[in-house]
């Protein structure tokens, strides 16, 4: 069973840039310590069922962050609320 990880922060190389990707993911332990993951480790996580990665909205509802593809096959997160651009990841603050 997938454990389930919110994602309060993100990395990209470029951070004004909608076009660039995701570079690292991370949160908060239940104790307080940090934890960061790059973005391919997090999509493995994933798609192999051992992490379900969800973020929540400024509103407080919590939405699911799933592996889509691409039109170039390239593979990135995003949530089930997010349209064509991940809105709600790129949204959350960078990662110390």
């Amino acid at each position: 069973m997938a454990t389930s990880v919110r994602i309060q922060c993100i990395n990209k190389s470029d951070r004004t840039n909608a076009w660039e990707r995701i570079r690292y993911v991370g949160g908060l332990n239940g104790d307080g310590t940090r934890w960061k993951l790059s973005l391919n480790d997090a999509i493995s996580g994933v798609e192999t069922g051992k992490y379900a990665f969800y973020v929540e909205r400024p509103a407080g509802d919590r939405v699911n962050v799933i592996v889509a593809k691409s039109a170039a096959g390239n593979k990135y997160l995003k949530t089930t609320a997010d349209g064509d651009q991940p809105n709600n990841l790129l949204s959350l603050p960078e990662c110390p």
